[in-house]
Order: C-alpha cells, then sequence, then structure tokens
C-alpha cells in the first residue's frame, strides 16, 4: 500500500506545480454502521461512498468542494428547496449503465414499480477490501456485483472491482475511479446507450440556465410545479478540450469536459476526464444542462449518427476496465491549469 501511495503522489507534481501548493493530508473512515465511508481532505469532507443495500447502487454523496460548496444535487438523499426533482436515479457521483444484457442499470431506483423491476438491473455493494491512507492520498477498494433483474429471479451477469484514489491540494480535489467489470454470466452484451457511464447530478446553481417549466422542491421537500424556470444563482457553464462550449457540448467527443459555476458567490470548476487506454477514447459526453454530467466510452450512434453503432461483448471471465478523473477546484480554471491536470492523470 505505502508503495502504491508513493508512486501516485510522485505522478501527481505536474497538479500541484499548477498552484505551487503541497498535497493536503486525506483520511478515510469505514462506518460500517452507517453503510458508508467518509473520506476528508484536511478536515473537510470530501465524499462519502455510500452503499446502503436499499439503494439500486452505490455512490458517491454528498461531493464538496475545496471552498466548501456542495456541488452535489441533494435530491433523493437531502432535498434543497428550489431544487429539481427529476431523475431519481440520479444521485451522488455513480457509475453505471443503462442497456446491460437489455437490463436498465442506471434508470433503477425507488421510483420504480416493483411490477417493473423485471426490466432493470441492481449494482450490489460486496466488500471494502482495503480502506487506507498516508499523507496526501486515500485509497478505497471495493467489490460489486451487477445483478439483474432486480427481483427474486435476479442473476449475477458481472463483478466489478474498482479502485478509488483520493487526493487535493489546498485548491484542487480530486479521484480517480478505475473499475473492472468481469463477465460471469456466458455472454454480457452492452448496447449502443446514452445512459452511462461515470455521472454527476450537480446542484441547481451549476445547471445552465433554462426557461423551461419544472418540478422544484420547497424547504419542506415538496414537489412543488412551475411554468417559467427561476434562474436566479443559476450560472452553469460547460468547455470542452475541443471548444465546445455550452449546450454544444453534449454529445461530443472530447478527452475532458469542464463544468463550472458559482455557488453563493463562491465559484468552483467541476471536471470530468477521460483516459486514452479507455474503450472508443475519446469518449462522448451526456453533458445536459438540467445538471446531469457524464462520461460515456460505450454510447456511440445514439449520440451522432455519423459514429458507427457500436456494441461491447464480454464473453464469461472476459474483462473491461475503466479509467477517468473527477477534479472539483475553487475558482474558474484555466485551459492550460485544465491540461496540466489531464496530462498528470494520462502519465499515471
Amino acid at each position: 500500500m505505502k508503495k502504491q501511495i508513493q508512486s501516485v503522489l510522485v505522478a501527481m507534481c505536474v497538479v500541484t506545480s499548477v498552484y505551487a501548493q503541497k498535497n493536503v493530508p486525506v483520511s478515510i473512515k469505514v462506518l460500517d454502521d452507517k453503510n458508508r465511508v467518509e473520506v476528508y481532505i484536511g478536515s473537510q469532507l470530501f465524499t462519502a461512498y455510500w452503499f446502503d443495500p436499499s439503494m439500486e447502487k452505490p455512490f458517491l454523496y454528498p461531493v464538496n468542494a475545496p471552498n466548501g460548496t456542495i456541488v452535489t444535487r441533494g435530491f433523493p438523499m437531502e432535498p434543497r428547496e428550489k431544487e429539481r426533482v427529476d431523475h431519481p436515479h440520479q444521485v451522488g457521483l455513480w457509475f453505471n449503465y443503462g442497456d446491460v444484457s437489455g437490463f436498465d442499470f442506471w434508470n433503477n431506483s425507488y421510483a420504480v414499480p416493483k411490477e417493473e423491476k423485471s426490466h432493470f438491473g441492481r449494482i450490489i455493494h460486496r466488500a471494502i477490501e482495503e480502506a487506507d491512507s498516508e499523507g496526501g492520498m486515500a485509497i478505497l477498494k471495493v467489490k460489486m456485483d451487477w445483478v439483474a433483474p432486480d427481483n427474486e429471479h435476479a442473476e449475477k451477469l458481472l463483478e466489478e472491482s474498482t479502485t478509488y484514489v483520493f487526493s487535493g491540494s489546498e485548491e484542487v480535489w480530486m479521484v480517480d475511479r478505475i473499475t473492472t467489470l468481469t463477465a460471469v454470466a456466458d455472454r454480457v452484451v452492452f448496447n449502443d446507450n446514452k445512459e452511462g457511464m461515470l455521472a454527476i447530478r450537480v446542484d441547481r446553481a451549476f445547471e445552465l440556465p433554462s426557461d423551461e417549466p419544472v418540478v422544484y422542491t420547497d424547504a419542506s421537500g415538496k414537489s412543488t410545479e412551475v411554468a417559467v424556470m427561476d434562474n436566479e444563482g443559476v450560472n452553469g457553464w460547460y468547455r470542452n478540450s475541443e471548444g465546445d462550449e455550452g449546450n454544444d457540448a453534449w454529445g461530443k467527443n472530447a478527452r475532458w469536459v469542464e463544468l463550472t459555476g458559482s455557488r453563493d458567490g463562491a465559484a468552483s470548476s467541476l471536471i470530468l476526464m477521460d483516459h486514452p487506454q479507455n474503450i472508443n477514447f475519446p469518449a462522448c459526453w451526456h453533458a445536459r444542462g438540467y445538471g446531469l454530467f457524464s462520461v460515456n466510452n460505450l454510447g456511440r450512434n445514439v449520440y451522432n449518427g455519423d459514429l458507427d453503432r457500436f456494441q461491447l461483448v464480454l464473453n464469461k471471465g472476459e474483462s473491461i476496465t475503466f479509467k477517468h478523473r473527477f477534479v472539483v477546484a475553487t475558482g474558474k480554471l484555466k485551459e492550460r491549469e485544465v491540461e496540466a491536470i489531464y496530462k498528470d492523470f494520462t502519465a499515471q
């Protein structure tokens, strides 16, 4: 463990040089009685890995910025006033997919009626294999099973082995997610689908302004329909590595996408990064103005008719690995700063 942490810290020198800051100590706390693992950078909570068996998948929630801003949406975990209550499956920062051998792992939530669960899959946390930290790095290794359908007839399709690497300086916090999926069923098929893969649902402030009708929550969590959206304090903006901005970032191929915005006067940058070793690099992006922000390595033609329809088949025992990085930083990062962080990520 010590050698692994030291090797990653050496590779991170490019990131810390952006701000001329040293990495802040990272600590990790396993709370089995609460079904979560908390990660702290310095004395501040960065995020927590939730593995409550009542949920349809594990996820990271909340996600906080170094300036103290909560960047994830509260609903459905902790509804906040004037935020959307759509898509209850979009919670925190998570990884799954919308069409695995015909089963929908993406849209599953408490809102799906029991009689319809036969169309959906569930990701079940099985074990924490490692949770350790040293200085400016923490590593969490977990095992999960992808099972379908989500009822008493469930069959295990995939085994997931994921390593989270948490790190941060005073103004830049990061988590790398290295995900290996191994087929347990005889044949597992990932069909071309826009619902995937590593995603975050952000706070209302980081959405792009819109004049569409919406359903909000009030201070008590009660849903309220409004005909015209209130865009006060809503100022999110996408920018990708290829120069596409705003809603034009949706569906495009890019190495990274940055979402910037300010909440309560504090500016933050949220960045997702794709790795050159991932299949179909550079990925397409499911970057929606309403606050869904995801990188999708398996969706192709569904985003862009000029791309070939894609299908990934894993036969029993075969595996595929995905490497992604999520960054949350204080302020609006310049392109050269994002590129420096990306260079570090791809050099590891």
